[in-house]
């Protein structure tokens, strides 16, 4: 079979190879799962580079944290899958590869619908419901404020909002994109100016001078400034991302007059405060809805493995060039 190993840090088209395996035999209560697609995530071009935070020490190693596939072998012991079963692998399975091998244990069945789609549902779909979770009690009529509006989170928590009553204002580079937001239920959406006092105008004016008091920032930058600057007194700012390569930036006077926070969200930590049986449900209903169309990320390009260096140079695009989330198809 074939599969991506990385084995030292630097250029991704570089530092990462092709390479042939033999395929994988299951041991006691192991799996063996053909991968349809898998998700490339901006992470992944972070652990090849070796970027602060990221760098890893086990290399060579096999690249991939999620993905979709069907079940072609089982080990014994194995009774709550069988082979054609359609599965998610737990994160890190190493899903840059035709075939892993996986515990059946920690391993999710998986609904019809686009494999493109479902790729993306144990990072993204558990971030979003994380961030719409983890942070405020937020009851329906309550706003939320977001910079990443268009990314894969973005779009996932535009229609978890909606459907528990939770009104959001969706902050893009191009109105170009509002079409597409409300088209998901999106409240309101401006075009970010550059500026916080700009910014707060705007979504003053879009949200009809409603207090919000969670702002999700996907940007970093200067762009953290600019969402606080739109809370409400005693707000939150949650950072779960630095697209803009840049700390975060809060200015001493808005966090000590207008008592605005700060937080990081990791959604590793969203899963440890959570048991399975609740992680599971999450799972549950996120594959449900991808599944059917429900939720929807927007997908930039498809790659075979042996495109492995264009896949890379697509997902480090920026997010207007890039155009939505990039996809391998390990066996196309």
């Amino acid at each position: 079979m074939k599969a991506l190993q990385h084995f030292s840090h630097g250029d991704p088209a570089k530092v990462v190879k092709l390479i042939e395996l033999a395929d994988p035999e299951p041991a006691d209560g192991e799996i063996v799962i053909n991968l349809e697609a898998s998700a490339l995530h901006l992470a992944d071009i972070k652990l090849f580079r070796g970027d602060e935070g990221f760098k890893q020490d086990n290399l060579p190693r096999q690249p991939g944290y999620e993905g979709v596939g069907h079940i072609s072998a089982v080990g014994a012991d194995v009774t709550e899958f069988k082979i054609g079963d359609r599965v998610f692998p737990w994160w890190g399975a190493g899903t840059f590869a035709q075939k892993i091998c996986v515990k059946a244990e920690t391993t999710l069945h998986a609904p019809d619908g686009d494999a493109n789609q479902l790729a993306l549902m144990m990072v993204n779909g558990m971030t979003s419901v994380c961030l719409l979770e983890d942070f405020l009690d937020l009851k329906a009529g309550d706003w939320i404020l977001q910079n990443g509006a268009n990314s894969s989170c973005g779009r996932y928590l535009i229609v978890l909002a909606k459907e528990r009553g939770i009104k959001t204002c969706n902050v893009v580079r191009r109105e170009s994109l509002f079409d597409d937001l409300y088209a998901l239920g999106a409240d309101a959406c401006v075009v970010d100016p550059g500026t916080p006092d700009g910014l707060a105008a705007a979504v003053k004016n879009a949200t009809d001078g409603a207090e919000l008091l969670l702002g999700l920032d996907l940007v970093a930058g200067d762009a953290t400034t600019r969402i606080g600057r739109c809370l409400a007194s005693g707000g939150k700012v949650v950072n779960y991302g630095f697209i803009s390569g840049e700390p975060c930036r809060m200015p001493f006077h808005d966090m000590f007059f207008n008592n605005i926070t700060l937080t990081g969200m990791s959604t590793g930590r969203g899963l440890a405060k959570r048991d399975m049986t609740e992680i599971n449900r999450i799972y549950e209903m996120l594959a449900e809805k991808i599944g059917t169309g429900e939720l929807k990320a927007a997908i930039a390009g498809t790659y075979t493995l042996d495109q492995y260096a264009d896949a890379f140079a697509h997902a480090v695009l920026d997010g207007d060039e890039r155009k939505g989330k990039v996809i391998l198809r390990p066996n196309d």
